[in-house]
């Protein structure tokens, strides 16, 4: 039987861009957007799953540009796992593109997100904040839907990851309750931080710090003048001294308003992003570990 070659041609693109099923010997291919998306999935998928991190340590996902080998990532990939909220405002773009035909999962889906007011334009508008990881009882949520996607794309290992799941979740209710002990110690007048941009109301609300930033939630937006100087004039008149950069953030902002505000930048705290493998916020456990062992001497001196 003759076969055009535009047939052929079509049945080749065919097999390489659909879903390829799981082999039991074969480790599930996991696509994440950014790096604490993917801290997760080794957590629960362990040896199982070859996971590939679009955004990774130390990088702004806000303003990341995809790449080609991007959409080739996620043309293969078997799980594709997104934060949502419109934190990856280039994902969709992404996925049309790489015709992406595996399981997506939206870590986010069922957590109840917060609002907040965004300045653009010279006009406020309501966004949903999209940093619900810092609150720790929501990435517990975001760690379920990364076991039930994982299960739903491998359903023969399903029990493993559930298993490895429940031990981990184990961890991080353990992890959260050290952070509630650990702030409470702090008086309640004193848990004031400035930040460098607005990535922290989710930890705030749930561990009872108040956050401000120069910024929105997103490193793309630019302070106003006005806002600049009512924080300079907060650190003055409260005498914040728990002032933070954050690994993915250009520090100069932040160096200026404690310069005219006559305090000093504190340190380095992790938001959006991981450090490196061999830095102090490698994984998701140790990001809480080593904010937390930030704040609590500072925001004392407050």
């Amino acid at each position: 039987m003759f076969v055009s070659r535009r047939t052929l041609l079509a049945v080749v693109l065919a097999t390489v861009l659909a879903p390829h099923p799981v082999d039991a010997q074969t480790p599930v291919k996991v696509v994440a957007s950014f790096s604490i998306l993917t801290d997760m999935v080794k957590n629960v998928g362990g040896e199982h799953v070859e996971v590939t991190s679009l955004v990774g340590p130390d990088g702004d996902a806000h303003v990341y540009q995809p790449t080609p080998a991007d959409a080739r990532a996620i043309a293969t990939a078997q799980v594709l796992i997104v934060n949502g909220f419109g934190f990856e405002g280039w994902m969709d773009r992404l996925v049309k593109v790489a015709a992406f035909k595996g399981v997506r999962v939206v870590a986010t889906q069922g957590v109840t997100s917060h609002t907040m007011t965004e300045i653009e334009g010279g006009k406020k508008t309501k966004v949903t904040d999209p940093h619900a990881w810092q609150d720790l009882q929501r990435g517990m949520v975001y760690v379920r839907n990364v076991v039930e996607g994982l299960a739903k794309a491998d359903p023969a290992r399903a029990s493993l990851y559930r298993a490895n799941g429940d031990a981990y979740l184990a961890k991080l209710r353990e992890l959260d309750a050290w952070i509630v002990t650990e702030l409470s110690a702090v008086p309640k007048e004193k848990r004031q931080v400035i930040t460098s941009h607005d990535a922290f109301a989710y930890f705030g609300r749930r561990y009872g710090v108040s956050f401000k930033a120069p910024v929105g939630f997103s490193t793309e937006s630019e302070p106003s003048a006005k806002d600049v100087a009512a924080l300079i004039t907060q650190i003055q008149r409260q005498k914040i001294r728990a002032i933070f950069i954050e690994n993915m953030s250009d520090p100069r902002l932040l160096q200026q308003l404690a310069s005219e505000g006559g305090a000093a930048v504190g340190g380095t705290l992790y938001a959006d992003a991981l450090s490196a493998p061999d830095g102090p916020a490698a994984t998701y456990i140790d990001m809480f570990r080593h904010n937390v062992r930030q704040l609590v001497p500072a925001m004392r001196q407050n």
